[in-house]
Parts: C-alpha cells; sequence; structure tokens
C-alpha cells in the first residue's frame, strides 16, 4: 500500500518569487502600475485623473473651438472616455502639465532633465538606437511595429489632439509632455514614438495648446 508522507497543506506548493507589483492612486482612485527604471520610478500607465491632487477640477474641453486655450484643459481621445480612456489615459495641454498638483501626491509629472535620464540610462543599457522600442508595450501597436517592452514601462499610442482641436494618429504616434518650456512662449518639450522607428524623439517645439499623455515620477 502507497502512503502519501507529504500532508495535504504541502500539495503543488510552488514558491512565489515574483515581487509584488507596487501602485499608486489617484484622487479619482485611478489605480496605476508602476515600474522602476534605474534610479526613477515612473508610472507604468498614462494618467486619467480629472482633478488635481488638491481636489480642483480640471475643465474638461471636448468642443474643438474651445480648446485653443491658454489655460488647462483636458479631454479624451475623440471625446470618448469610453471606448479610450482606460487603455490611452486622457490628454492634457501644457498649461495642465506645468502644474504641480496634477499627478497624486508624492509624484510629479517629469522635466525634461528626468526624460533625459530615463533615455540615457535605457541607451547605456544596450539599447543606444532602440530607446523607443524598449518603451513600447509588445501590443495595441500596428502589426510588426510593437515594442519589446524591455522595462515594463508599456508605452501605448495614445494619439493627440492638436492645437486645432483635432484628433490625430491614436494607434500609431505616443506623445508626452514634460513640466519645461520649449524655445518659445508658446511651446513645451515633448517626448514621442512613432509606430516606424525604434527612438525616443524630443521636441522643444510643440505648441502648448496640443493635448498629449503624462507620465508621472516619484518624488
Amino acid at each position: 500500500m502507497f502512503t502519501n508522507a507529504c500532508s495535504k497543506d504541502d500539495d503543488n506548493q510552488i514558491p512565489d518569487n515574483d515581487p509584488p507589483k507596487i501602485t499608486v492612486t489617484d484622487i479619482d482612485g485611478n489605480v496605476y502600475n508602476t515600474v522602476t527604471i534605474g534610479t526613477q520610478t515612473w508610472t507604468a500607465e498614462n494618467l486619467k485623473t480629472t482633478r488635481y491632487n488638491d481636489g480642483t477640477a480640471i475643465p474638461l474641453v471636448t468642443d474643438s473651438i474651445g480648446w485653443y486655450i491658454n489655460t488647462d484643459a483636458y479631454c479624451w481621445y475623440d471625446n470618448d472616455e469610453a471606448t479610450y480612456g482606460n487603455t490611452y489615459g486622457a490628454l492634457y495641454n501644457w498649461h495642465t502639465v506645468s502644474s504641480t498638483k496634477l499627478c497624486p501626491t508624492g509624484w510629479h509629472a517629469p522635466s525634461e532633465n528626468e526624460w533625459t535620464t530615463l533615455a540615457d540610462y535605457i541607451s547605456g543599457d544596450g539599447h543606444t538606437d532602440a530607446v523607443g522600442k524598449s518603451l513600447k508595450a509588445t501590443t495595441i501597436w500596428q502589426i510588426g511595429e510593437a515594442g519589446t517592452d524591455d522595462y515594463g514601462f508599456s508605452a501605448v499610442p495614445s494619439g493627440s489632439r492638436l492645437w486645432s482641436g483635432e484628433f490625430r494618429n491614436s494607434g500609431i504616434i505616443a506623445h508626452w509632455w514634460s513640466t519645461d518650456e520649449g524655445v518659445s512662449e508658446v511651446s513645451g518639450y515633448s517626448c514621442t514614438i512613432f509606430d516606424i522607428g525604434d527612438r525616443l524623439y524630443r521636441s522643444r517645439t510643440a505648441g502648448k495648446s496640443n493635448g498629449f499623455s503624462i507620465r508621472c515620477i516619484k518624488d
């Protein structure tokens, strides 16, 4: 007669060596995964908040004419939160991003230098000409143009809203703001990943009225 020497509680016990996921929650209750890359910790998803972290509402602007303003505003791609909000997050103009209260408490929108630190770390980690590809998610992008997501940043092609109010490039381009101004008083610093190509492009000429995505970085 065969006797099992293991107790019932020992059956099929497999050690769980995966570290627990660290998340952060914004004032609206949205929960974001985070990822540490080098010395920085970033949200691994685009921001979705409709309020600053002090509870103040961010103006939601849906009409095209009203979008071209010099004050803070946000929207959802194609004004369709149900379809795009959860996957792509919201689109914010630069005036919103320049606030120190956009991200959850203890976090902030990244500066130009912080984007540069991220790019330099990935480049020095063996991805000199493929920083963008290393940050891209492995899905959602067009077939053949997805990334390798080597660091868990999971960049998605959330598109943008132009100063004219037109929505463009969902599914093929990712744009993010930084808090720094650009080459003039009407421009800001931004980062972009295209579907075709492996690089992370940085620009100081994006008009402040454009609607781009936001990633938050830990203080």
